[in-house]
């Protein structure tokens, strides 16, 4: 994606969640959550994130819960339009021992990356961030906190605007979900252009909050959206490009 946020929108004007009132802020672009065809039938890797920090059966289980992420994973071809490549999880969760195994390996992954800080707060996007987002959160004994399209949330929400293929849409988060000071860890199944993880970034950001990360199930190398996500850590479980 190659749109820049920008900053003539005031953040914080107010405006309505059906009726309720809302910060609105910068736009960020952003293009569809779907993946666009490869050029080729595309490669799926495991990520060559260090894992010195853990135990050697630390490390065995992260190997083999990753294979079976990958194992679980299904590339369905022109869905949902031609010309589209889409990556299904939903198998994933269609089997607890490979749900479980998720689970337990992006808490090492967490780990990993942060010792013993552990986020706040769990952020998780709408839609399909929201599968394993609250049981990530309950793992850790965190709150989750979910990011939504504009108008599905009650009460007094934060916004913002961002830019997608096809034109803009908005996201919020209501007002009181994120406190002042609060390390949040931003979670997505996929990040594709990057837009909609910035989006969420600033909202953490106009709660006067700290993104502390974001994690992603798999990370689609090609199309380069960690750019849009300054120098904040990512965490990822899997690769895919779709050019080789």
């Amino acid at each position: 994606m190659s749109g820049q946020a920008t900053s003539n929108l005031p953040v914080d004007s107010v405006a309505t969640n059906i009726d309720q009132p809302s910060i609105t802020s910068a736009v960020t672009t952003d293009a569809s959550r779907r993946e666009p065809a490869s050029s080729a039938s595309g490669t799926t890797e495991l990520t060559g994130q260090s894992v010195n920090a853990l135990l050697e059966h630390e490390q065995r289980k992260l190997e083999t819960a990753k294979k079976l992420v990958i194992d679980s994973l299904r590339f369905v071809p022109d869905f949902p339009i031609p010309g589209i490549k889409f990556i299904d999880i939903l198998p994933i969760f269609q089997s607890p021992a490979a749900f479980e195994s998720l689970l337990e390996v992006l808490v090492l992954l967490i780990r990993e990356r942060f010792g013993n800080q552990i986020p706040d707060v769990i952020i998780g996007l709408e839609a399909r961030g929201f599968l394993f987002g609250p049981t990530l959160a309950l793992r850790l004994d965190r709150p989750f906190v979910p990011v939504r399209k504009k108008g599905k949330m009650p009460g007094a929400c934060r916004t913002v605007e961002y830019q997608k293929e096809y034109g803009k849409d908005e996201f919020q988060v209501q007002i009181d979900a994120i406190k002042p000071g609060q390390s949040c860890l931003i979670v997505d199944d996929i990040i594709a252009t990057g837009g909609t993880a910035a989006a969420a970034g600033q909202l953490v950001e106009l709660s006067n909050a700290k993104v502390m990360g974001y994690l992603f199930m798999i990370e689609i190398t090609n199309l380069k959206g960690k750019a849009l996500l300054g120098d904040k850590p990512m965490i990822t479980l899997v690769e895919h490009d779709e050019e080789e």
